[in-house]
């Protein structure tokens, strides 16, 4: 298939093409049609599979062949759960308009409001945002959700594991019950379907993959280790391997710290992202690690979130993930686009149940190696350590005021409706 038939206009072939993309993903291929045609989306699409094009491109092709309205007041909302998935949203949002007459800004915590506020009162069709700042703005009558048409929930699974979900309430109550409304989510958790129903009027239901699914590209390999032994282990995988750009999970922020500061002491470049960082230094680090100047990323699951970097060719588990879906997230950085890809898991024996539950979530048995020096421990005991970090711990959030939590049902009286129909 061709983006050609998919009726979008030439402005935004244009653009697609000046990307260098000839055809659409699965994701985009199925979800722009019924976007285009006005109706309410629930889409399931995993890391890497171009979801964000995906409503990307109809929202703006909707808004180009609309009338602007007078101070051009925002009419398409994208809510994301981090800071550096609306950065990558809103790079998408500037390149794939850069020949419509359309206006597009981006906010989130963690920075100077000040910028952000001027932006906005030059007038923004397009706005994407993290909830925190955006209800903070509107509370300061800086900013007005009345004529919202589109409202896109992206990343809505990890919108609910960040504790967003009476965020999302209140958002929704300041835009109109008349918009179209349309909600990405890397899996369809009882959750997340109960957010949909509040939210979607009639949705159409798109799948790019099968829930859950890991990428063929991905070869992933468990290297049995104690749990004493890991910092030596991952030292020597990446020193020996001459590893360049490798990305590298860790459970807690104290831990991405220590494991970080330690690569750099064994000669390794490397940096931290997590939420207690500046944006500042998450920006810096991820361009270097881009770039090439930083070799190791050491990375939370949140922080992690929305990362574009294109050809990762190595990412590492140093712990495992409690929660098995995360496992899918974290490899799904790598073996992007079509290129091949590393997951390596360092595994120790508190970790066993963990790798049990992520085995049968991706439907294979991950090949396991031990190398010699960094035997696992025969005495220590399988019973999962208490860490902090995964879904059944909340993180705590630094950019929102205090008092938002998720523990609410979401409102379903002034939801209903969708956007008018053409």
């Amino acid at each position: 298939m061709s983006f050609n038939i998919l009726g979008l206009s030439e402005e935004i072939l244009k653009a697609i093409n000046k990307k260098g993309y000839t055809e659409p993903s699965p994701i985009q291929s199925k979800a722009i049609p019924p976007i285009l045609n006005g109706e309410d989306v629930l889409a399931s699409a995993q890391t890497g599979t171009g979801k964000t094009a995906g409503f990307t491109l109809p929202v703006l092709q909707i808004l180009s062949q609309e009338q602007h309205l007078r101070k051009r007041p925002v009419r398409a909302l994208v809510l994301t759960p981090t800071r550096e998935l609306a950065a990558q949203v809103y790079s998408n949002v500037k390149e794939y308009s850069e020949f419509l007459d359309l206006r597009s800004a981006v906010i989130f915590g963690g920075v100077n409001q000040k910028p952000q506020v001027a932006q906005l009162r030059q007038g923004v069709d397009i706005l994407v945002a993290t909830p925190g700042r955006l209800l903070d703005l509107c509370n300061q009558n800086v900013l007005s959700l009345s004529k919202v048409d589109i409202f896109v929930l992206d990343e809505a699974d990890r919108m609910l594991d960040m504790g967003f979900l009476r965020d999302i309430e209140r958002v929704i109550k300041l835009m109109p019950a008349k918009r179209q409304n349309l909600m990405f989510s890397a899996t369809f958790s009882k959750d997340i379907k109960k957010l949909a129903h509040g939210i979607l009027n009639r949705p159409v239901q798109v799948d790019a993959t099968p829930e859950n699914s890991t990428v063929d590209a991905i070869n992933q390999q468990v290297y049995r280790v104690a749990s004493g032994k890991k910092t030596g282990l991952i030292i020597k995988l990446i020193s020996d391997g001459n590893w360049k750009q490798v990305l590298v999970f860790t459970r807690t922020k104290h831990g991405a710290n220590k494991l970080c500061k330690k690569m750099v002491s064994a000669g390794i470049t490397a940096a931290a992202i997590h939420g207690n960082k500046s944006q500042g230094a998450r920006t810096k680090a991820l361009a270097g690690f881009k770039n090439g100047s930083i070799r190791v990323l050491v990375a939370t699951d949140i922080a992690a979130r929305g990362l574009d970097i294109p050809l990762l060719p190595h990412v590492i588990n140093y712990e495992l993930p409690n929660v098995s879906e995360d496992y899918v997230h974290r490899i799904g950085r790598t073996g992007r686009a079509g290129a091949s890809g590393v997951a390596i898991s360092l595994v120790s024996a508190d970790e066993t149940s963990y790798l049990r539950d992520i085995e049968k979530l991706v439907g294979l048995k991950i090949p396991k190696e031990v190398i010699e020096g960094f035997e696992p421990d025969p005495n220590a005991s399988t019973t999962p350590k208490k860490q902090g970090g995964g879904r059944h711990q909340r993180p705590r959030r630094s950019e929102s005021k205090k008092g938002r939590t998720g523990s609410q049902k979401p409102k379903q009286n002034n939801t209903r409706g969708g956007r008018n129909r053409r």
